[in-house]
């Protein structure tokens, strides 16, 4: 464990009210309704859960534009069953726009299994070349993201996947996730309005856990914040050493807020916390977007007051209903990426484009507003959301501020 000082640092045809629009220059395009009712749709358009055949590959869709959708659906059980979510997330949006008469129906999915692995991802990036695909969704992990971009820049087409590891964004690389540049960067606002000063920060020691601290010290200096300290552990043993360090500066009003975003121990700092007598009035707990929907979290009576951003729960509300009528499970926290990619690559002014989901097109500084809200692609890869800040309390995360870049 170590701390160390903060030292430096467009589209479809219209769709009436719940159109998919083209707006102005000064406006996002809007993908797909906030409301989502079937009726009851042709039999043909509600398809079952996906199930990878044992041929390489299954499509759904009826466009002339091929996508290729990568996820991982065999190997680690729990893995495979958020590709599998997300899988059924992209057939519920191809079901959308084929029970509307208007929106054009541009693309064809195809469905290939990554596995868990890098070879995995590699070899289905390369089928999907080879079959002709003009983009790829997916895959999910990060080290499968930067594998199927390699393949996928070779050939010159663009890639959008599902990781939040910035690390793997790169020109025509985009990352449709949560970034912890954006995560940082609303929550230092939120802090700024309400009169906070002494921040510090905590982050595990892995590469994710880096590219966390590095966004929070980037972050923090250019919302202003002068930090105390970060600090940084192998494993959750650590963390007593870390609220030991901290805890004078606590106790003088040096540190009046502490960013500890990661999900699997937040629980734990707020524990010790507690113990050593910090109350919820002295220190302001922030952690990420990661939080949303972890029900370990929002019970925890020692994270009460806690807040974290998060991207607006409208869409997930909007597809939830029909997903479990269709699918019989809950989807994923991560299917509205998902669903959200899926409508993109439908859009008329990307999908047939020539050359279609060129690079201006998608880095659009109007940006897009998706199933989770308002999103743009930037030159990098990266994506900057409008997140919102929860708040733990009792009863379950209350939203306390709406959803803004």
């Amino acid at each position: 464990m170590t701390a160390h000082p903060m030292s430096w640092h467009g589209i479809a045809q219209a769709l009436g009210a719940v159109a998919l629009l083209v707006l102005s220059a000064c406006s996002p395009i809007q993908l797909g309704s906030r409301t989502l009712d079937f009726g009851a749709p042709p039999a043909q358009t509600i398809q079952a859960p996906v199930t990878m055949p044992a041929g390489p590959s299954q499509s759904f869709g009826r466009g002339p534009v091929k996508v290729a959708l990568l996820l991982p659906l065999s190997g680690d059980n729990g893995i495979a069953a958020v590709g599998q979510s997300l899988a059924n997330a992209s057939r519920l949006a191809i079901a959308f726009i084929e029970a509307n008469p208007n929106i054009a129906e541009n693309i064809t999915i195809t469905l290939r299994d990554t596995g868990t692995s890098v070879a995995g991802a590699t070899a289905a990036a390369s089928a999907a070349v080879t079959d002709g695909a003009r983009l790829i969704l997916g895959p999910l992990r990060a080290d499968q993201v930067t594998a199927a971009g390699a393949v996928a820049h070779s050939a010159g087409l663009p890639l959008i996947g599902f990781s939040n590891n910035p690390t793997a964004a790169s020109p025509g690389v985009y990352l449709l996730s949560v970034l912890p540049d954006m995560e940082m960067k609303r929550s230092m606002g939120w802090l700024m309005a309400q009169g906070r000063r002494g921040i510090a920060g905590v982050f595990p020691a892995t590469e994710f856990g880096q590219a966390q601290e590095t966004a929070f010290r980037q972050q923090a200096v250019a919302a202003g914040f002068a930090p105390q300290a970060v600090y940084t552990f192998s494993n959750v043993e650590e963390a007593q050493q870390i609220v030991n360090q901290a805890l004078p500066l606590i106790q003088k009003g040096m540190i009046d807020t502490l960013f500890l975003p990661d999900r699997a121990t937040a629980p734990s700092f707020g524990v010790l916390l507690g113990q050593a007598g910090v109350s919820g009035d002295a220190l302001q707990i922030v952690g990420s977007a990661d939080w949303e929907g972890d029900p370990t979290i929002a019970t925890a009576s020692q994270l009460s007051g806690a807040i974290y951003p998060t991207v607006d729960p409208a869409g997930m509300l909007a597809i939830s209903a029909d997903y479990q009528r269709q699918f019989g499970t809950q989807p994923h926290a991560l299917a509205t990426i998902a669903y959200t990619a899926t409508i993109l690559a439908n859009v008329n002014t990307l999908s047939m484009a020539n050359p279609p989901y060129n690079p201006a097109l998608m880095t659009s500084p109007t940006g897009f507003n998706g199933r989770d809200g308002v999103f743009r692609f930037l030159g990098n890869g990266k994506s900057e959301y409008a997140l919102a800040i929860k708040r733990i309390a009792p009863g379950g995360a209350q939203l306390i501020e709406g959803a803004k870049l």
